[in-house]
């Protein structure tokens, strides 16, 4: 009896699952995206030049530019607004959970810069939400290397229109509408990588880093996972490349079966070497 409960159980499952298969593609077909959300979205613009002269004003209200944060060390780019109620938080939430996971030092292996793309947010907002993610973050070194910067429209375009990021003022919700990533970019201001969504893979965000660096930071362990993952801009991770696996399988099978040879000459050698005949009667 529990047997074919199940068997129905999961009938019914699959049965919605083909249902949304087949209904949601002719619904959205039908009634579309919403108007606000058609000029939303990122587009990879990978190995831009962000513009490293576009001037902010940092937490403090001080003038800065986006260059002074570049200092030989990779930098992790947010682009969110400080007064989000929702998507913005979940994404440096995210990226702090992920962070507090990853043995890399912020300060000495990387920075990281928080833009607001809201014109109209000002210093001392910045300066509450920094305090807020640096107690979150609770790493030494927090302190003086993330920045939460604001600036007028014309310097915030410079930078989300290097990146690809598209969003929209939405009206009806007095609120952005907006897209979730992070993006990580080279010691000299190149974007080098997007990673989307607000809940960040450890290996991810890692190896990001390192690529990013021209490999100055990170361990051993961190090459050879670069050499048996690759970069899929389509999705934003990092997944398996399955030759060069196999080449490198196929090269330590090679090495091994050439100590063997080695060690077995060298053990026949020293038979021969120690042998001696025994003395005829």
């Amino acid at each position: 009896m529990q047997r074919r409960n199940n068997i129905r159980r999961g009938a019914r499952a699959m049965l919605a699952a083909l249902a949304a298969v087949t209904v949601l593609p002719v619904a959205a077909q039908q009634y579309g995206i919403p108007a606000i959300l058609k000029g939303v979205g990122i587009d990879q613009n990978l190995n831009a030049q962000l513009p490293l002269e576009a001037q902010f004003r940092d937490e403090t209200g001080a003038t800065v530019r986006l260059g002074n944060y570049f200092r030989g060390r990779p930098v992790i780019l947010n682009l969110v607004y400080y007064k989000c109620p929702m998507l913005c938080n979940l994404i440096l939430s995210g990226m702090v959970k992920t962070l507090r996971r990853v043995d890399l030092n912020p300060g000495t292996d990387f920075d990281i810069v928080t833009i607001s793309f809201d014109p109209k947010e000002t210093p001392q907002v910045a300066a509450a939400k920094r305090q807020s993610y640096l107690t979150q973050y609770n790493r030494p070194g927090a302190a003086e290397a993330w920045h939460f910067l604001t600036g007028d429209e014309a310097q915030i375009h410079k930078v989300t229109d290097a990146v690809g990021f598209h969003y929209q003022w939405d009206e009806r919700q007095h609120s952005w509408a907006h897209a979730s990533a992070i993006f990580v970019a080279t010691p000299d201001g190149r974007l080098s990588r997007y990673l989307y969504g607000i809940d960040y893979r450890d290996r991810d965000l890692r190896l990001s880093l390192v690529e990013a660096s021209a490999n100055k930071i990170g361990t051993l362990s961190d090459q050879a996972l670069l050499f048996c993952y690759h970069y899929d801009p389509a999705n934003g991770r990092y997944g398996l490349v399955i030759m060069n696996i196999i080449r490198l399988l196929c090269t330590l099978t090679a090495l091994a079966l050439a100590a063997f040879v080695i060690l077995a000459l060298w053990r026949e050698r020293r038979l021969r070497q120690t042998w001696r005949p025994l003395p005829h009667a």
